[in-house]
């Protein structure tokens, strides 16, 4: 019994050991992410609005609020900035609100979604594809069992 005890303390470290490192590679990320976006006056949270109504124009509030896993009342404070800012506009659909990047909005877009898609992916150029893959399937895992 005490043989595997002893493993279930190892297997608790392990994946407390695991955890501190995606922490800390997260907030190492983020960090960067912040200070490369700066180039732009973008934050992390304005970017990813930029990207996902660039990508899929005419999106509701509602559909973009579920693809950033936030609340349509936390993202509306967001889309007033970036609205003030002449980076989107919002255009009524009969009872919903669809959004739009304005013409500044996608020369913004054209300018630094590929630049900002190469700075993430370089944080990854030490592992080959095979280990992306392994990585990548092995994190989707992780998420499927803690859900």
């Amino acid at each position: 019994m005490y043989k595997k005890d002893k493993e279930q303390d190892q297997d608790k470290r392990l994946g407390l050991l695991i955890w501190f490192r995606l922490s800390r590679i997260y907030n190492q990320s983020l960090r960067a992410t912040n200070q490369h976006l700066k180039a732009w006056n973008l934050t992390p949270a304005q970017f990813d609005v930029l990207a996902q109504i660039g990508t899929f124009a005419g999106l509701t509030q509602q559909e973009l609020a579920e693809k950033l896993f936030v609340t349509k009342g936390n993202i509306t404070q967001l889309l007033a900035k970036m609205e003030e800012l002449g980076l989107i506009r919002r255009e009524q659909e009969w009872k919903k609100k669809c959004l739009f990047l304005t013409e500044q909005g996608q020369a913004l877009f054209d300018e630094v979604v590929s630049k900002q898609e190469s700075f993430q992916a370089s944080h990854f150029a030490g592992l080959n594809r095979e280990e992306k893959k392994q990585l990548l399937s092995l994190l989707r895992k992780a998420q499927k069992h803690g859900s």
